[in-house]
């Protein structure tokens, strides 16, 4: 079994790069030594054209990038400069960047990005697209190649610059934002394999939301509820992702890993476990034990009925 995925497409650009106009993509699959002619530049006569009418998908390491230097709580980024959505069409909620009244991104000016040295992924990659191929068995490989988005308003790609999309990547900083959004994407497409015969709980979207947004919030949570009682983690990786970020953005991806879909990235102590099945024979035991008491309950029903019919007899 395969899946060919391609990044989310909601509604005109979307996440790294892919549009709902498919004439808008090349045909052609590019790999990393493949040529990209393009360069965008303030004399370009389309300059930031490309910001309105977009949906920029936000993932957790954009989020803490951009809101840093604008010295913003989670919350107060959130509150106004995003709105939420659904992950890759899934039920996993997340947040894209609130368009304005114009439909142009808040941070765009007529000179340029202003938040251009911590801007989001998407806005890294365009107008290169990547395309992920996954071998879904067990031990299966997966395979990354990238395509061209070529839309008709773009002067860009009449500019004489030409690089490999290997060097594009280089130049965008695309390698640090895949690097940091690696797992977090493996997340939602492991989401999204289940199609909608399964679906989150509530609680389970709101950890998910949580953890995914707000680093402090989840920080608070690791250290200041039963999460320590209920998960093995040993002191070197707490004393890190105490106050180191990154640390606990990846840490965090790997406890949503845990939670929501059972994998063994991090231990539940040996004690809960035990406790959980004494619970549960407990559960069972008493299950067992209504069962048969209505059982003879409706033994005792029956004779009484039965005695009735044959007293109506005589």
């Amino acid at each position: 079994m395969t899946d060919a995925t391609t990044n989310d497409q909601l509604g005109g650009k979307s996440l790294f790069g892919t549009v709902t106009n498919p004439s808008n993509i090349m045909p052609t699959k590019m790999g990393l030594n493949s040529q990209l002619k393009f360069r965008c530049h303030p004399k370009v006569s389309c300059f930031t054209a490309c910001c309105g009418n977009i949906n920029i998908i936000l993932t957790p390491y954009d989020i803490w990038r951009i809101r840093k230097p604008l010295n913003l709580s989670a919350d107060e980024f959130l509150l106004r400069f995003t709105v939420p959505t659904y992950l890759e069409k899934t039920d996993m909620p997340g947040v894209k960047i609130h368009l304005d009244a114009e439909g142009r991104c808040p941070f765009v000016t007529p000179e340029g990005c202003t938040i251009y040295p911590y801007r989001p992924t998407t806005c890294r990659y365009y107008p290169v697209g990547m395309s992920f191929f996954h071998e879904a068995a067990e031990g299966g490989t997966s395979e990354e190649f990238y395509f061209l988005v070529k839309e008709p308003h773009c002067k860009g790609h009449e500019e004489e610059q030409t690089m490999t999309i290997r060097e594009w990547r280089a130049d965008q900083g695309i390698d640090e934002s895949d690097e940091m959004n690696k797992e977090w994407m493996e997340l939602v497409m492991r989401r999204k394999s289940f199609g909608q015969q399964a679906t989150l709980s509530e609680a389970a979207q709101k950890i998910f939301f949580m953890t995914s947004t707000d680093l402090d919030k989840f920080r608070n949570f690791v250290f200041n509820s039963s999460f320590l009682s209920i998960y093995d983690i040993d002191q070197t990786t707490l004393d890190v992702i105490k106050t180191d970020d990154i640390a606990l953005l990846k840490f965090s991806f790997k406890y949503l890993a845990s939670s929501l879909f059972g994998t063994n990235d991090l231990k539940i102590k040996s004690e809960k476990i035990m406790a959980k099945a004494d619970e549960l024979k407990m559960s069972q035991a008493e299950s067992e034990a209504k069962a048969e008491e209505t059982y003879k309950k409706l033994r005792e029903d029956r004779d009484s009925l039965q005695e009735s019919i044959a007293n109506l007899k005589k």
